[in-house]
């Protein structure tokens, strides 16, 4: 393949924005360097570089496109909403309408505010649990890897470089397996926890159960539980993991798929906390998710329809079909060139990744660079397994094909060694101290 217009902008870029991206996870690091720099246009779930080249995208926008890339309904509603103005100096109805539409999918939920990036949600959810308690610290789950761009998080990484150390300080780490390392931070620092955020799964099924016995712990600690739904609202099921699994969490946060691809994020949460944000004269106002493009319509459209068509078409139900689909051709491409414990695929159907092993079943950043070259040479951009609705039959066969030839390459690289087949330098981890 030809990446010479690719590579003419990746020195501009560099010289112009800090990294040469504006989102870590699609910076130059992350990818070979013989690789597309530079995405022209996309549409359902193929997308073409500024050269010309054609893949299968397997990230879809970090996850946020769920119905494919251009779906011609969610571009039309935004349209419709661009032609009658973007933003106002009150609120437009729209703002109610899809307030009533997201509230109606979750029914523990009495109230939401929307903003713009998952990190908005997150992040207002932590504020209201302070204000609610009256405590200053944060518990997150150690074994999922990001909840937000903002210091109470970002402080907890390898790259909390710039943010002080009474913030990093607040923030504390459990383990999604052992409920009972939250309690040991419970009873480690009593009366200073003000939530514990999490996602409902660690790549991996969990159950009803095993949830509910984290909330009863953070409940008989009196914090606050939020649920971080960025990732698996709208591809698990309708209602979020929490309806999956059952549980209602005291906030929730969402994102991404909520509106294929543009840009809006939601808080949902119980009224007594959700309007400390309001206009009340009870408690202490919390400044609460105000933003100038919060609530711009764009964004509001194209969740109502989003969601319309959720509903519609059974999207969720054809994620999981497809998702399981891939999964097992991947992995019969896996036993035929004898890489079981060196090449797996990860997570639910819905939301799949894959780990790189070395020869001595290692995770490998240099094998994985390995595994994304040889994709990308036979047309896959695959940083990731997300799938989404635009991916047919047909797409799924081409990426197997492709796949089992880039895993042929893989367990020669095992006998012969990876640096004989690596074309550049590896990808490293994006939580990192130094370059």
């Amino acid at each position: 393949m030809d990446f010479s217009k690719s590579d003419v902008l990746r020195g501009k870029s560099h010289r112009l924005i800090p990294g040469g991206a504006h989102t870590y996870a699609k910076g130059d690091d992350q990818f070979p360097e013989r690789s597309p720099g530079f995405i022209d246009h996309g549409h359902g779930c193929h997308v073409w570089d500024v050269d010309g080249n054609e893949f299968i995208e397997y990230g879809m926008g970090l996850r946020s496109v769920t119905l494919g890339h251009g779906f011609p309904p969610v571009v039309a509603a935004a349209t419709r909403a661009m032609q009658m103005g973007l933003n106002f100096t009150r609120p437009q109805k729209i703002e109610v309408d899809c307030a009533e539409r997201l509230l109606g999918l979750l029914p523990g939920a009495d109230m939401v505010k929307f903003g713009k990036n998952g990190s908005d949600a997150t992040s207002a959810a932590v504020k209201l649990a302070r204000a609610f308690t009256g405590r200053d610290m944060v518990a997150v789950c150690k074994d999922q890897p990001f909840f937000s761009v903002d210091d109470w998080f970002i402080g907890s990484t390898p790259m909390a470089a710039g943010i002080p150390q009474l913030i990093r300080n607040l923030t504390l780490k459990f383990s999604y397996s052992d409920p009972g390392s939250l309690e040991e931070l419970f009873s480690a620092n009593p009366g200073q926890i003000a939530c514990i955020i999490m996602e409902a799964e660690a790549y991996a099924p969990t159950t009803h159960d095993h949830l509910q016995s984290i909330i009863n712990i953070c409940h008989r600690h009196g914090a606050v539980f939020i649920l971080d739904e960025i990732l698996t609202g709208f591809r698990c099921h309708l209602g979020g993991a929490q309806a999956m699994y059952g549980i209602t969490p005291d906030l929730s946060a969402f994102g991404k798929a909520l509106g294929n691809g543009f840009s809006i994020s939601a808080l949902a949460g119980k009224r007594e906390i959700m309007k400390l944000g309001g206009l009340q004269e009870s408690r202490e106002k919390v400044f609460l998710m105000s933003t100038t493009y919060g609530a711009e319509s764009i964004g509001l459209a194209a969740a109502i329809e989003t969601i319309g068509i959720y509903e519609e078409k059974d999207v969720v139900g054809f994620l999981w079909l497809q998702g399981k689909k891939l999964r097992k051709a991947i992995n019969e491409k896996i036993d035929e060139n004898h890489l079981t414990g060196y090449f797996e695929v990860i997570g639910q159907p819905y939301n799949m990744i894959y780990a790189t092993r070395d020869s001595e079943k290692k995770p490998s950043q240099r094998f994985r660079t390995l595994f994304l070259q040889e994709t990308i040479k036979r047309g896959l951009l695959m940083p990731s397994l997300v799938i989404s609705f635009s991916h047919s039959d047909e797409d799924i066969e081409r990426t197997v094909d492709a796949i089992g030839g880039a895993l042929s390459v893989y367990a020669r690289a095992l006998n012969e060694g990876v640096d004989k087949y690596l074309e550049g330098r590896p990808v490293v981890p994006v939580f990192r101290k130094y370059d």
